[in-house]
């Protein structure tokens, strides 16, 4: 027991370095886009297409990542990705124009996407083969390396204005992490191990719980990407708040979603996946809905909390629900999840341009309570080590039609 316990803490470690990996490699050249800006001569448009090449690239990454999945198999997929995207940091610094700044950010955009599918394929399979929630933990190493980006930015430009040193430095720290993590990943089964049942439906179109994980990660990223972007105007604009207290918008829906996702591995085997979707974008969407209400700053952060708590487990468990139908339908659910996170801010941003941000952020409120909705659509597995009667139930009661595949 103490061996099996050390091997799942080993892979689990191995795991989280690559999302640490994603998280530090945006974050990364995320901090120093004023000094891109400037280096490349860029104006405000050629940097907004310079970001839009990056979520461009995730997006349209899906046929390559499906095929490189079933090719090499998700531990090797994440070993070359994390890899590509410690040398994509080296590219940037050294791009000699515009042009070149632009392809490297959509090949960036690419890479992101082989290492989204990948180490969440890899998450999903730790869970079932130690029979372990382990999802929720993963994703908040996400937010501990844009953290330790953020740090090490503000470090090495207290030492030194120049970009190229600043990324040689997270490079390295990158390639670092990615050979740690590479012994202790696990290995996939060939192609030659799948049911050839499963090798038949890759051919046909999506299976429709497919196209609903897809709808539902579509809204999660919609509303968290829109939080994001706009929360700190909102608080401005419309709660009059100064501009001291503003930004904290932001800092309350971060720090809400990193300590929900701490613990909600263990919300997820005492309650399941699908009743945690539910109930968390149900309060999501009713906190954002009372802040608008009721307006002023302090609702605002009420609901704010409520949005970071609320949607913190839904990518998590949308990713393990899409790694059970396959790889093909995981790279389809991961791309739709980039094209809301890509889309939606700027939606919202036409919206409240027609109308008002209150009436943007209602939509915002009605994209959480759409992830509630397509959630019940979603044949929700067995959660490992979940309590008789919690996921247990759901699954008898919503898996009778469910099509006879096997995990991935």
């Amino acid at each position: 027991m103490l061996r099996v316990r050390d091997e799942f803490r080993r892979t689990q470690v191995a795991i989280a370095a690559l999302f640490c990996v994603l998280g530090f490699q945006y974050a990364t050249w995320a901090a120093r886009l004023p000094a891109l800006k400037s280096r490349l001569g860029l104006s405000e448009a050629e940097l907004g297409l310079l970001l839009m090449a990056t979520g461009v690239g995730a997006a349209v990454s899906f046929p390559l990542v499906a095929v490189l999945t079933r090719r090499w198999g998700s531990r090797r997929l994440a070993f070359v990705s994390a890899l590509v995207l410690g040398l994509l940091l080296l590219a940037l610094a050294v791009a000699p124009n515009y042009p070149v700044a632009l392809l490297v950010m959509a090949v960036d955009g690419v890479a992101v996407g082989c290492l989204n599918v990948a180490m969440n394929a890899q998450g999903a399979a730790l869970e079932s083969r130690y029979r372990r929630t382990a999802m929720a933990k993963l994703h908040a190493t996400f937010s501990g390396g844009s953290l330790a980006a953020a740090l090490l930015a503000s470090g090495t430009s207290a030492v030194t204005s120049s970009v190229a040193v600043h990324f040689g430095v997270a490079a390295i720290l990158v390639l670092l992490l990615a050979m740690y993590a590479e012994s202790d990943l696990l290995a996939d089964e060939g192609p030659a191990d799948e049911p050839a049942e499963k090798q038949r439906r890759r051919r046909g179109l999506p299976a429709a719980v497919t196209l609903w994980m897809g709808f539902a990660m579509v809204f999660g990223t919609v509303a968290e990407g829109a939080m994001n972007d706009w929360s700190a105007l909102y608080l401005k604009d419309v709660a009059d708040a100064s501009a001291r207290v503003a930004p904290l918008g932001i800092a309350v829906v971060s720090v809400m979603m990193v300590l929900a996702r701490l613990f909600a591995d263990g919300w997820r085997t005492r309650w399941g996946d699908g009743r945690v979707v539910r109930v968390g974008s149900v309060l999501a969407a009713a906190g954002l809905a009372f802040a608008l209400l009721a307006g002023g700053v302090v609702p605002a952060l009420i609901g704010f909390a409520c949005m970071g708590l609320g949607l913190a487990a839904v990518t998590p468990c949308v990713y393990v629900a899409a790694a059970r139908q396959g790889s093909d339908a995981l790279a389809l659910v991961a791309a739709m999840g980039t094209t809301g996170l890509l889309a939606g801010p700027p939606l919202i941003g036409f919206l409240a341009n027609g109308t008002s941000l209150v009436w943007g952020m209602a939509a915002v409120a009605v994209s959480a309570l759409l992830v509630a909705a397509c959630a019940l659509r979603i044949r929700w597995t067995g959660v490992p080590g979940a309590q008789d009667g919690g996921e247990a139930r759901e699954t008898d009661t919503l898996s009778a039609d469910r099509p006879k595949t096997s995990a991935s």
